[in-house]
């Protein structure tokens, strides 16, 4: 949090201990797809209360469809990972 440790400082405080446990409960209560609190997106009352927008991302599609021509042509995708970078 911008705090310099000198030598002999504690590298965590309690304030930075209750700010990482904060974090991890959040982080535990969040759905890994769309990061809403699982408490609030999976109670059963909630189930009409989110509207939704499709957007695509035109570099991950890019590299999806690249990836699938890549795989249609026999290439093994085993261990892929796809670097996308931007023209000019």
């Amino acid at each position: 949090m911008g705090r310099v440790v000198a030598p002999g400082d504690p590298l965590w405080l309690d304030e930075d201990r209750s700010w990482a446990l904060a974090l991890a409960a959040v982080e535990r209560d969040s759905c890994p797809d769309c990061g809403h609190a699982w408490s609030e997106a999976s109670a059963p009352e909630n189930e009409f209360e989110y509207d939704v927008s499709l957007l695509r991302c035109h570099a991950c599609a890019t590299g999806a469809r690249q990836s699938q021509r890549f795989q249609e042509s026999g290439g093994d995708a085993s261990g892929l990972h796809v670097s996308i970078t931007k023209r000019g």
